[in-house]
């Protein structure tokens, strides 16, 4: 088998995660030769891909199932994203401004947020709180045969949307355009990571082998697959989790909605998005449930799932913490209901009608081939359920597995890996440069431009 020269950096994965860190390599860094490995024959055709998630730019302020403390963090991570977005020019390309909101319904609910927004206005000056007078006239479907009373806390004139697809593209042209030895393998399957006896790495792939003298995987679910062949990362194991989503037959809604969160539940509330592959029709969900698959849409690969997995009395004693709670069952059950043809949609469209009070059954239709996987991390020691991004750093070798907002945090992720990786090779990150074009707005937001015209 054919070994091919030494690269610095190889990256395994080419969804936004991957790409963004190819970018990030190529442009703010001294490294000269750089690989990515994809085995599909385009960029983000799994989690990354705009069908496969809600399009949102996740920035904090209208998930209600944020603390204030991840707020802060979140909103950090994301704004990368939208620098990017409006400093390369990528606005109605990658990413699409518009308007947002989280919707209260009921008295209690509605106290809620009024006491949300009084804490986060002050991380995010431009909410504003919408009475039913105000909605009526914004989104008219909101109020439509409506019972109970409602407020929302929402935005105007955000970046609201990526097509995280696209992104990757652009993500993987600039890196293209610098003066590196940037090689792109599309439809090359990575096997086996191993180290060498130098201390380097070899990758094979299902046609040839490759050096590095590192290595990120940035791989989904196969990140963990790949950590555990190595001998890292045996205290995680996945629980897949699948979602699927609703659209209605015409578009009902200009704005994303979102509603309130449960805090007894681990996944996000139901939400409402214009969907940037359909015209900006309505697209509802996501439903979320274990399903016995790494990728969605794909073969699956039984040894993987169950290599995945890991289960012993840790991981066992996790999924019996899960369903002893009643709220949780109901709802796991719920969403498992709401797949199934004929009956699904006549589940799922009482959820919705906490958007829409006047949407029937026959104005939904199954999102067929819309959908994801989130591999959802069960950390064995503390026996829990990690909701957020997951890292294995050892030397020279990063394994990323990042459920939502992964995508939207893809930049600052990206950043930290560089970082890391400069340190372990020695390299040079220009960090002036990263700070004007990625970390600093060089153009006039929108929220500044509308203040600057009310004085």
């Amino acid at each position: 088998m054919l070994i091919n020269k030494l690269f610095d950096t190889a990256i395994v994965g080419g969804g936004v995660a991957g790409t963004s860190l190819l970018f990030t390599l190529a442009r703010y860094t001294d490294l000269k030769n750089l690989i990515l490995f994809e085995k599909y024959d385009e960029v983000s055709q799994l989690n990354s891909n705009p069908k496969a998630n809600s399009q949102t730019l996740h920035v904090g302020d209208i998930e209600s199932n944020y603390t204030y403390e991840k707020a802060k963090i979140v909103k950090k991570n994301s704004s990368m994203v939208a620098n990017y977005i409006q400093n390369f020019d990528e606005v109605g390309e990658s990413g699409f401004k518009g308007d947002k909101m989280l919707l209260a319904v009921g008295e209690d609910e509605i106290a809620q947020l009024k006491s949300r927004y009084e804490v986060f206005k002050e991380l995010y000056p431009y909410l504003e709180l919408w009475d039913e007078e105000f909605l009526r006239e914004f989104e008219p479907k909101l109020m439509e045969g409506r019972d109970e009373p409602v407020l929302a806390m929402g935005a105007r004139g955000q970046i609201t949307t990526v097509n995280y697809k696209n992104l990757s593209e652009s993500f993987v042209q600039h890196a293209l355009d610098t003066d590196k030895n940037v090689q792109m393998r599309y439809h090359e399957e990575v096997t086996k990571i191993e180290r060498d006896v130098d201390g380097y790495y070899k990758i094979t792939t299902d046609t040839t082998m490759f050096r590095a003298k590192s290595v990120v995987v940035n791989a989904g679910a196969y990140s963990l697959l790949f950590a555990h062949s190595m001998g890292y990362g045996k205290e995680y194991a996945i629980l897949p989790i699948g979602g699927s989503f609703f659209f209605t037959k015409e578009k009902l809604l200009n704005a994303k909605v979102y509603t309130m969160q449960n805090p007894k539940l681990p996944f996000a509330a139901i939400h409402a998005d214009p969907d940037c592959t359909k015209d900006w029709n309505t697209r509802f969900g996501p439903t979320a449930f274990a399903l016995p698959k790494l990728e969605r849409y794909h073969t699956l690969h039984l040894k993987d799932f169950m290599s995945a997995l890991n289960i012993d009395k840790d991981v066992t004693k996790v999924y019996m913490s899960l369903f002893k709670d009643k709220t949780i069952r109901r709802y796991i059950l719920r969403n498992v209901l709401e797949e199934i043809p004929l009956i699904g949609k006549k589940i799922f469209v009482k959820d919705a009608r906490k958007v829409i009070p006047s949407l029937h059954v026959n104005d939904l239709t199954f999102a067929t081939g819309y959908g994801g996987m989130r591999p959802q991390i069960i950390d064995k020691k503390k026996q829990e359920l990690l909701l957020g991004e997951a890292k294995i750093v050892e030397d020279g070798v990063i394994f990323n597995m990042t459920p939502s907002p992964g995508a939207t945090s893809s930049l600052a992720i990206a950043l930290n890996d560089t970082l890391s990786l400069c340190k372990h090779l020695g390299a040079t990150f220009e960090s002036a440069k990263h700070e004007s074009e990625i970390q600093s707005l060089r153009h006039t937001s929108l929220f500044e431009e509308i203040l600057e015209e009310s004085r």
